[in-house]
């Protein structure tokens, strides 16, 4: 079967966030399954991401893309998608954006409702719109108007064999501080403020922790500024951008993993970190609870609180069994999120 994948999300790790990493493991693993798979990306760039969706999006119309199934990422395909014979179309919503424009502020609120009113139109228009967790599929019906009918959920894949591969090359110096990863684009939702405030408390219990942070975005500033007011020194550390190989040797290093997060259409990070047998810190919010299973898996804890947060996490930091027997969890939950089971589930739910 040919696929058409279209995606005006740029296709890297780094700009492209887990939308990217997400799309490039469904490609790989409908590749493994025999399957032609073609991406058409974004090559025209503007200053202004709306307008380069836009632009994207209305060469897509003009160009129709040859396959026996198109797939729309999020709200690309929407102008295309109003032809009237065309080949079965299906969209992969990756995140919903009515969803998380509520945790935004300004001129990109606004921009975002302009988006989410294609990604609408996309999804109204489509033949199946494939979601990753029962959350999103509850949020897309209802923001969208979609029939339930429609909608089927298919987990994000993540690629355990090159994860498990890089764990084993990862190398570190002797980790002789608690550490704590946490892994985000640094946007509103995620809410890594309350990751900083509970490492303040934190740090007063446990003296020696360090809180490693890998990911930059728009709050990049507000965060380092919050560090600075709360003089958290090397108790946080902020990573940047940084390799797969040197995200695998963090994911090595550290002892527990945290996500404060009160928006997550699935949360590719909490699975990476179960890959790597971290048991989690996370918060009860969005797709959170279907990835993380609370006290079997991780710790599960009300949304923006700090001190829940530092609480948690002091568990976990304080207890060796702990850590190991949510992480060996962990691991075995992951194994129904990888490639071939998730790329196999989402052709059987393809519209016949």
């Amino acid at each position: 079967m040919r696929f058409a994948f279209l995606s005006s999300t740029p296709l890297s790790p780094t700009e492209g966030s887990g939308t990217f990493v997400a799309l490039a493991g469904l490609v790989r693993g409908l590749g493994r399954l025999g399957h032609d798979v073609g991406v058409r990306p974004l090559r025209l760039r503007t200053r202004f991401h709306t307008l380069d969706r836009w632009l994207y999006n209305a060469a897509v119309a003009l160009a129709p893309p040859a396959a026996d199934v198109v797939v729309g990422v999020d709200l690309d395909g929407f102008l295309w998608a109003r032809r009237a014979r065309r080949p079965p179309f299906v969209v992969a919503l990756k995140g919903v954006v009515a969803d998380e424009l509520r945790n935004e502020r300004g001129w990109v609120r606004a921009l975002l409702s302009v988006q989410a009113r294609w990604e609408g139109a996309n999804c109204r228009r489509a033949d199946r719109v494939v979601v990753p967790s029962r959350y999103s599929a509850g949020v897309a019906a209802e923001a969208y108007a979609i029939r339930p009918e429609k909608i089927a959920v298919v987990p994000e894949p993540i690629d355990l064999a090159e994860w498990r591969r890089r764990f084993a090359q990862a190398r570190r110096g002797g980790v002789t501080r608690p550490t704590v990863l946490s892994v985000a684009r640094m946007y509103p939702r995620k809410r890594l403020p309350d990751l900083l405030q509970a490492a303040a408390i934190l740090r007063e219990r446990i003296p020696r922790v360090q809180v490693r942070i890998v990911g930059e975005g728009p709050e990049s500033a507000r965060l380092r500024d919050l560090h600075a007011r709360l003089s958290l020194g090397d108790a946080v550390i902020f990573l940047g951008e940084i390799s797969r190989d040197a995200l695998a040797v963090e994911y090595t290093g550290a002892h527990c993993f945290c996500l404060p997060s009160v928006q997550e259409g699935f949360g590719l990070a909490l699975a990476e970190a179960m890959a790597a047998g971290l048991p989690v810190v996370a918060c009860r919010a969005g797709a959170v609870p279907e990835v993380v299973a609370d006290r079997r898996t991780g710790l599960l804890v009300n949304p923006r609180s700090p001190e829940e947060l530092a609480m948690a996490l002091e568990t976990l930091l304080a207890n060796e069994g702990l850590r190991k027997d949510l992480g060996e969890e962990g691991r075995r939950r992951v194994e129904a999120f990888d490639l071939d089971r998730v790329a196999a589930r989402f052709v059987g739910e393809l519209p016949r």
